[in-house]
């Protein structure tokens, strides 16, 4: 795995390398790299010994992250989240039900979610952009009124409140 110029490095408390091995057993192009492990020297962090990952190489999808098992100090927010555009209802229900299990249920909404390690992901047809970008801003406004109606998103539902047929319930 070649390092990039750019990378994503995700602070975890100390299951970056869990967390690594977690992601690219759900993305199907994926691997995990380099695993750099605490030696004697190390900065005084609570809880990570000698032998413990410090960090982990691993690529999705063509896209490379860094795991930093950096200890407590700082937690994920939505503020940051990941964008998996799926073409199908099939690929949508494959990476919610990978993603979400174990993670915080209250925070599922309009195709967010939160998996078990606390990391925010949108989980979202690729076509989205294209319904509520239409310049029928009637059009817009169905298909926006049943999207903030959902959790786990509904393909055939927002195609339907774009075309104007149905009644706008979400999942």
């Amino acid at each position: 795995m070649a390092i990039r110029k750019i990378s994503t490095n995700l602070w975890f408390n100390n299951q970056a390398e869990e967390a690594a091995y977690f992601y690219t057993s759900i993305f199907k192009q994926s691997s995990v790299g380099r695993v750099i492990r605490y030696g004697e020297v190390r900065h005084p962090i609570d809880g990570l010994s000698e032998g413990d990952a410090m960090t982990v190489e691993f690529e999705l999808e063509g896209n490379t992250y860094v795991a930093l098992n950096g200890g407590p100090q700082y937690q994920f927010t939505e503020a940051i989240s990941f964008i998996v555009h799926c073409d199908t209802q099939e690929e949508l229900d494959y990476y919610w039900e990978n993603l979400s299990e174990g993670g915080d249920e209250s925070a599922q909404v309009c195709g967010w979610l939160k998996d078990r390690y606390g990391v925010s992901w949108q989980i979202v047809p690729a076509m989205l952009n294209d319904l509520l970008a239409d310049a029928d801003s009637s059009q817009y406004n169905r298909v926006m009124k049943t999207l903030l109606q959902m959790k786990k998103i509904n393909i055939e539902q927002l195609e339907q409140a774009a075309k104007g047929e149905q009644d706008n319930k979400g999942e």
